[in-house]
C-alpha cells in the first residue's frame, strides 16, 4: 500500500448543512456535487460527505448501534486488480475484511476493511477520475 490517503469520508446528519459548513463557513472548494455527495478538494487529498446512512450502506453495516462512527478513509490505486492486492496485503497485516473487492454502485470497484483499532478503511479504484497525488 503506497502512503497515502485519497480522500476522508464523513457520514453527516444534513448533507446541505454541512456543505454549507465546509462551502461558506470554512471556505474550502467544492469540486463536484453530485446527487447524494459533495466532495471538497483538499490539496491532495479529497474531503467527501454524505448521509451517515448512505455511507454505512457503501461499507455494509448498520449506520447505528454497531458502532460506526460515520467516517471512513480511502486509499484509491489505479486498477481492480490493485484493490484486491492491497486489500490481501492489509488482511495479512492484520486487518478483518468488512466488504469484498466488488463493483461500486458509483461504477467503480471497492472493498472495507478494519485496522486493528477498528478504523474503516476503503480501498477503491474509480475509473472515471483519478483522485490522488500523480505516483
Amino acid at each position: 500500500m503506497k502512503p497515502r490517503i485519497s480522500m476522508i469520508s464523513l457520514g453527516v446528519k444534513n448533507l446541505e448543512a454541512s456543505i454549507r459548513f465546509y462551502k461558506e463557513g470554512m471556505g474550502l472548494p467544492l469540486f463536484e456535487s453530485p446527487p447524494g455527495v459533495a466532495f471538497f478538494d483538499l490539496n491532495g487529498t479529497w474531503l467527501g460527505l454524505t448521509e451517515k446512512e448512505h455511507l454505512a450502506k457503501d461499507v455494509g453495516i448498520a449506520p447505528e448501534g454497531s458502532g460506526f462512527s460515520g467516517m471512513t478513509l480511502a486509499h484509491n490505486v489505479s486498477s481492480e486488480e490493485e484493490v484486491i492486492s492491497v486489500l490481501n496485503e492489509a488482511i495479512h497485516a492484520g486487518a478483518i475484511l468488512v466488504k469484498p473487492p466488488q463493483k461500486a454502485d458509483w461504477g467503480g470497484f471497492h472493498g472495507y476493511f478494519k485496522d486493528l483499532d477498528g478504523y474503516l478503511w476503503e480501498v477503491a479504484h474509480n475509473p472515471f477520475a483519478w483522485i490522488g497525488p500523480e505516483d
